[in-house]
């Protein structure tokens, strides 16, 4: 089967799978594993990434509704793919299904056209569950009890401790909550989380409420930002009224992590998320050894 990934997170998913083979076409924005490098792109944008966040934002509500990615058309036809997988969950995260519907509508012979929108963990391990019996993966209730039994392993290994107020911070300005499955992966590695629950779909919020929910530990893991970007914008949160004062930055518990690698993409790597915070919220390893690139302390 050919596949065409229109989502990162699908890209994940077919690698999990182990069927980065069948891909012949993908995003500008997926990177991992790093074997996709040499497929065919077949995406773009028009957002400059070296902007601000705020300048992000902005350009982003300039659009008005309207999609912030171009879709190579003619390319996506010479590839031929069989099954294409998009989304329609969020419009700034990827090509929308309409979009890719109304390319897919002029082909002489139109692939298979899935869209891809969990809102939690166990909707993830339903993509996996569907998008495997679509691709013929023998194994995958394994591969998703695999999953499973790493959450597991995450939960008795943080059991019995306390359990801190986290705040996820998923855009730097505006501020912007972390939902989805985020929550999730917070209370399975033994925190609380705030500002979100388990599967919302979030939306800007004021920075009053950062600060009244007083949070312990504060999590930055802006959406398609790297490490070394986010560290880079600091300045737009550690310069706010009421920053100094809050328990995370008083205790020095606020850290920077990969949120695309870990965090925005409703993949099978939000397992190795939930692992990476019991390594933040209370110093447990559980899998490999958390690196710098996926979770560094701010300090100052």
């Amino acid at each position: 089967m050919r596949i065409v990934s229109l989502l990162p997170a699908a890209t994940d998913i077919v690698a999990a799978l182990g069927r980065v083979d069948a891909l012949v076409g993908r995003t500008h924005e997926c990177d991992w594993p790093t074997e996709v490098e040499s497929v065919p792109v077949v995406t773009a944008t028009g957002i400059d990434a070296s902007l601000t966040s705020r300048e992000i934002s902005s350009a982003v509500g300039g659009h008005q509704g309207s999609s912030l990615y171009s879709l190579d058309a003619e390319l996506l036809a010479r590839l031929a793919p069989d099954l294409v997988l998009t989304q329609d969950l969020c419009d700034v995260c990827a090509v929308s299904y309409e979009r890719v519907a109304e390319a897919v509508r002029v082909m002489d012979v139109g692939p298979r056209v899935v869209s891809l929108e969990p809102h939690t963990i166990a909707g993830i391990f339903d993509c996996l569950h569907r998008v495997g019996g679509m691709l013929g993966v023998d194994d995958v209730e394994s591969r998703i009890a695999a999953l499973e039994a790493r959450l597991d392993t995450v939960s008795d290994a943080v059991s019995g401790l306390s359990r801190p107020r986290v705040a996820a911070i998923e855009w730097l300005d505006p501020v912007w909550p972390a939902g989805h499955w985020v929550p999730e992966q917070i209370a399975t590695a033994g925190g609380t989380p705030l500002l979100a629950a388990a599967g919302e779909h979030t939306s800007a919020i004021d920075w009053e409420a950062v600060v009244d929910a007083s949070p312990e530990v504060v999590l930055l893991l802006p959406c398609g930002l790297t490490p070394e970007r986010t560290f880079a914008e600091l300045d737009t949160l550690t310069a706010r009224p009421g920053w100094s004062s809050l328990p995370a930055v008083q205790s020095g518990n606020v850290w920077v992590l990969d949120g695309p690698a870990y965090y925005n993409r409703p993949g099978p790597r939000v397992v190795r998320g939930a692992e990476v915070l019991a390594h933040v919220l209370h110093d447990v390893t559980v899998g490999a050894p958390v690196s710098l690139a996926e979770a560094r302390r701010v300090h100052g």
